[in-house]
Protein backbone atom coordinates (compact mmCIF):
# COMPACT_ATOMS: atom_id res chain seq x y z
CA UNK A 1 0.00 0.00 0.00
CA UNK A 2 1.47 3.27 -1.06
CA UNK A 3 1.19 5.95 2.01
CA UNK A 4 -0.63 9.10 1.06
CA UNK A 5 -2.02 10.14 4.71
CA UNK A 6 0.32 10.17 8.35
CA UNK A 7 -0.72 10.90 10.98
CA UNK A 8 1.82 12.21 14.15
CA UNK A 9 0.48 11.88 17.41
CA UNK A 10 2.38 14.87 18.80
CA UNK A 11 0.87 19.16 18.40
CA UNK A 12 1.66 20.30 15.35
CA UNK A 13 5.43 21.87 15.03
CA UNK A 14 4.96 25.69 16.03
CA UNK A 15 7.70 26.42 13.39
CA UNK A 16 7.08 26.14 9.58
CA UNK A 17 10.55 25.11 8.98
CA UNK A 18 9.99 21.84 10.63
CA UNK A 19 11.45 18.47 8.57
CA UNK A 20 7.51 17.04 8.45
CA UNK A 21 6.52 20.06 6.00
CA UNK A 22 9.30 18.87 4.30
CA UNK A 23 8.26 15.28 3.99
CA UNK A 24 5.02 16.60 3.52
CA UNK A 25 6.19 18.12 0.26
CA UNK A 26 8.89 16.08 -1.01
CA UNK A 27 7.06 12.89 -0.60
CA UNK A 28 3.37 14.46 -1.48
CA UNK A 29 2.00 13.14 1.62
CA UNK A 30 0.10 14.75 4.14
CA UNK A 31 0.95 15.14 7.26
CA UNK A 32 -1.37 15.58 10.24
CA UNK A 33 -0.27 16.42 13.65
CA UNK A 34 -3.01 15.27 16.98
CA UNK A 35 -1.55 15.08 20.19
CA UNK A 36 -2.70 11.41 21.69
CA UNK A 37 -1.65 12.60 25.80
CA UNK A 38 -1.85 15.31 27.58
CA UNK A 39 -0.65 16.58 30.93
CA UNK A 40 -2.41 17.64 33.88
CA UNK A 41 -0.59 19.41 37.21
CA UNK A 42 -1.23 17.84 40.19
CA UNK A 43 -2.83 20.31 43.01
CA UNK A 44 -0.39 22.00 45.61
CA UNK A 45 -2.45 19.91 48.40
CA UNK A 46 -1.34 16.39 46.85
CA UNK A 47 2.40 17.60 46.85
CA UNK A 48 2.06 18.37 50.67
CA UNK A 49 0.45 14.37 50.93
CA UNK A 50 3.70 13.20 49.59
CA UNK A 51 5.30 15.20 52.11
CA UNK A 52 7.73 16.98 49.75
CA UNK A 53 9.12 19.88 51.16
CA UNK A 54 10.56 22.15 48.07
CA UNK A 55 12.96 23.94 50.30
CA UNK A 56 14.77 20.73 51.53
CA UNK A 57 15.68 20.51 47.83
CA UNK A 58 18.96 22.78 46.02
CA UNK A 59 19.04 20.18 43.30
CA UNK A 60 16.36 19.66 40.74
CA UNK A 61 16.61 16.75 38.23
CA UNK A 62 14.20 18.67 34.80
CA UNK A 63 13.66 15.70 32.09
CA UNK A 64 10.89 17.55 30.36
CA UNK A 65 9.67 20.76 29.62
CA UNK A 66 6.52 19.91 31.52
CA UNK A 67 9.01 19.36 34.30
CA UNK A 68 9.72 22.77 34.15
CA UNK A 69 6.50 24.29 33.82
CA UNK A 70 5.11 22.25 36.93
CA UNK A 71 8.01 22.60 39.45
CA UNK A 72 7.76 26.51 39.14
CA UNK A 73 4.14 26.14 38.91
CA UNK A 74 3.41 24.42 42.54
CA UNK A 75 6.26 26.66 43.78
CA UNK A 76 3.91 29.82 42.62
CA UNK A 77 1.13 27.77 44.42
CA UNK A 78 2.69 26.68 47.60
CA UNK A 79 4.08 30.69 47.87
CA UNK A 80 8.02 28.84 48.12
CA UNK A 81 10.51 31.44 46.94
CA UNK A 82 12.42 29.46 44.34
CA UNK A 83 16.42 30.61 45.41
CA UNK A 84 19.01 31.59 42.86
CA UNK A 85 21.04 28.86 44.54
CA UNK A 86 19.43 25.99 43.11
CA UNK A 87 21.42 23.94 40.81
CA UNK A 88 19.37 22.07 37.37
CA UNK A 89 20.25 19.12 35.70
CA UNK A 90 18.56 18.45 33.05
CA UNK A 91 18.53 15.67 30.45
CA UNK A 92 19.08 18.23 27.26
CA UNK A 93 19.77 21.67 26.16
CA UNK A 94 17.15 22.24 24.94
CA UNK A 95 15.30 22.07 28.59
CA UNK A 96 18.25 24.01 30.26
CA UNK A 97 17.39 26.78 27.50
CA UNK A 98 13.16 26.64 28.80
CA UNK A 99 14.31 27.22 32.12
CA UNK A 100 14.79 30.96 30.70
CA UNK A 101 10.90 31.46 31.10
CA UNK A 102 11.25 31.23 34.72
CA UNK A 103 14.79 32.48 36.24
CA UNK A 104 17.96 34.14 34.96
CA UNK A 105 20.04 31.71 32.80
CA UNK A 106 23.38 31.13 34.76
CA UNK A 107 25.60 28.46 33.40
CA UNK A 108 27.35 27.64 36.38
CA UNK A 109 23.77 26.26 38.25
CA UNK A 110 22.08 24.76 35.02
CA UNK A 111 23.94 21.73 33.80
CA UNK A 112 22.66 19.52 30.71
CA UNK A 113 23.75 16.28 29.07
CA UNK A 114 24.03 16.08 25.09
CA UNK A 115 22.02 12.24 25.12
CA UNK A 116 21.09 12.49 28.76
CA UNK A 117 21.57 12.42 32.15
CA UNK A 118 23.85 9.58 31.71
CA UNK A 119 26.12 12.51 30.49
CA UNK A 120 26.09 14.38 33.82
CA UNK A 121 27.54 11.14 35.93
CA UNK A 122 30.73 13.03 36.78
CA UNK A 123 28.34 16.90 37.58
CA UNK A 124 26.29 14.34 39.93
CA UNK A 125 29.73 12.47 41.66
CA UNK A 126 30.40 16.28 42.34
CA UNK A 127 27.32 16.67 43.98
CA UNK A 128 27.12 13.37 45.85
CA UNK A 129 25.93 15.64 49.41
CA UNK A 130 23.43 17.15 47.81
CA UNK A 131 19.62 16.64 47.88
CA UNK A 132 18.00 16.09 44.87
CA UNK A 133 14.26 16.67 43.92
CA UNK A 134 13.20 14.70 40.46
CA UNK A 135 9.62 15.70 39.17
CA UNK A 136 7.87 14.00 37.66
CA UNK A 137 4.48 12.63 35.42
CA UNK A 138 2.79 9.81 36.62
CA UNK A 139 3.85 7.74 34.21
CA UNK A 140 7.54 7.93 33.82
CA UNK A 141 10.00 5.64 33.53
CA UNK A 142 12.20 3.96 35.54
CA UNK A 143 15.21 4.26 33.37
CA UNK A 144 16.47 7.74 34.68
CA UNK A 145 15.65 6.02 38.38
CA UNK A 146 17.95 3.46 38.04
CA UNK A 147 20.89 5.48 36.41
CA UNK A 148 20.25 7.74 39.53
CA UNK A 149 19.84 4.88 41.97
CA UNK A 150 23.40 3.59 40.43
CA UNK A 151 25.35 6.96 40.55
CA UNK A 152 24.10 6.62 44.35
CA UNK A 153 22.32 10.28 43.75
CA UNK A 154 20.31 11.17 47.24
CA UNK A 155 16.77 11.77 44.56
CA UNK A 156 13.50 11.99 45.75
CA UNK A 157 11.02 11.53 42.74
CA UNK A 158 7.66 13.59 42.87
CA UNK A 159 4.57 13.05 40.85
CA UNK A 160 4.13 16.83 39.63
CA UNK A 161 1.42 16.65 36.49
CA UNK A 162 0.10 13.82 35.10
CA UNK A 163 -0.64 12.15 31.92
CA UNK A 164 -3.71 11.56 30.38
CA UNK A 165 -5.36 10.22 27.22
CA UNK A 166 -6.69 12.90 24.74
CA UNK A 167 -10.30 12.77 23.95
CA UNK A 168 -10.18 11.59 20.48
CA UNK A 169 -12.92 10.11 19.23
CA UNK A 170 -13.92 13.03 16.42
CA UNK A 171 -10.72 11.90 14.58
CA UNK A 172 -11.19 9.48 11.70
CA UNK A 173 -8.42 7.31 12.78
CA UNK A 174 -9.34 4.86 10.12
CA UNK A 175 -8.65 7.35 6.94
CA UNK A 176 -4.75 7.27 7.82
CA UNK A 177 -2.36 5.07 5.72
CA UNK A 178 0.15 5.80 8.57
CA UNK A 179 0.13 6.14 12.76
CA UNK A 180 3.26 7.22 14.27
CA UNK A 181 3.96 7.25 18.13
CA UNK A 182 6.21 8.23 20.40
CA UNK A 183 5.31 6.73 23.59
CA UNK A 184 3.79 4.14 25.38
CA UNK A 185 1.47 6.67 26.54
CA UNK A 186 0.30 7.53 22.78
CA UNK A 187 -0.58 3.39 22.00
CA UNK A 188 -2.39 3.45 25.15
CA UNK A 189 -4.47 5.85 24.11
CA UNK A 190 -5.36 4.80 20.78
CA UNK A 191 -6.82 1.98 22.85
CA UNK A 192 -8.59 4.14 25.41
CA UNK A 193 -10.27 5.95 22.36
CA UNK A 194 -10.96 3.14 20.02
CA UNK A 195 -10.94 0.11 21.42
CA UNK A 196 -12.11 -1.55 18.38
CA UNK A 197 -9.90 -0.53 16.58
CA UNK A 198 -8.06 -2.37 13.70
CA UNK A 199 -4.93 -1.61 11.92
CA UNK A 200 -5.37 -3.85 8.95
CA UNK A 201 -2.82 -2.51 6.39
CA UNK A 202 -2.13 1.09 7.71
CA UNK A 203 1.42 0.91 8.91
CA UNK A 204 2.71 1.95 12.46
CA UNK A 205 5.96 4.00 12.94
CA UNK A 206 7.25 4.36 16.83
CA UNK A 207 10.46 6.11 18.54
CA UNK A 208 12.23 4.01 21.31
CA UNK A 209 12.38 0.49 22.29
CA UNK A 210 9.44 0.71 24.85
CA UNK A 211 6.72 2.49 22.40
CA UNK A 212 7.37 -0.49 19.98
CA UNK A 213 6.75 -2.83 22.95
CA UNK A 214 3.28 -0.98 23.91
CA UNK A 215 2.36 -1.90 20.35
CA UNK A 216 3.32 -5.06 20.18
CA UNK A 217 1.34 -5.74 23.61
CA UNK A 218 -1.54 -3.91 22.02
CA UNK A 219 -1.53 -6.74 19.05
CA UNK A 220 -0.03 -3.70 16.39
CA UNK A 221 2.52 -5.00 13.93
CA UNK A 222 5.19 -2.14 13.62
CA UNK A 223 6.45 -1.64 10.24
CA UNK A 224 9.12 1.50 11.33
CA UNK A 225 11.01 1.75 14.33
CA UNK A 226 13.01 4.58 15.23
CA UNK A 227 15.85 5.69 16.09
CA UNK A 228 18.29 3.78 13.35
CA UNK A 229 21.80 3.87 13.06
CA UNK A 230 21.75 6.38 9.86
CA UNK A 231 18.73 7.82 10.99
CA UNK A 232 18.37 8.83 14.54
CA UNK A 233 15.22 11.22 14.58
CA UNK A 234 11.76 10.29 14.14
CA UNK A 235 11.54 12.66 11.38
CA UNK A 236 15.12 10.98 9.13
CA UNK A 237 13.65 7.88 9.72
CA UNK A 238 10.23 8.61 8.55
CA UNK A 239 11.76 10.33 5.24
CA UNK A 240 13.72 7.47 4.49
CA UNK A 241 10.61 5.01 5.22
CA UNK A 242 8.32 6.90 3.29
CA UNK A 243 11.35 6.60 0.02
CA UNK A 244 11.11 3.19 0.26
CA UNK A 245 7.42 2.66 0.34
CA UNK A 246 6.56 4.91 -2.69
CA UNK A 247 9.41 3.80 -4.09
CA UNK A 248 7.58 -0.05 -4.77
CA UNK A 249 5.59 -0.60 -7.96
Amino acid sequence: MKIKTVLISQPRPESERSPYFDIARNHKVQVDFQPFIGVEGVPANEIRKQKIDLSAFGCIILTSKNAVDHYFRLAGEMRFNVPESNKYFCTTEAIALYLQKYIVFRKRKIFFGQTGLEDLADTFKKNKNEKFLFPCSDKHTDKISSFLKNAKVQFTPAVFYRTVATDMKDVPINSYDMLVFFSPNGVESLVHNFPNFKQGEMHIGVFGDSTAKAAEDAGLKVHLKAPLPKAPSMTMALDGYLTQNHSKK
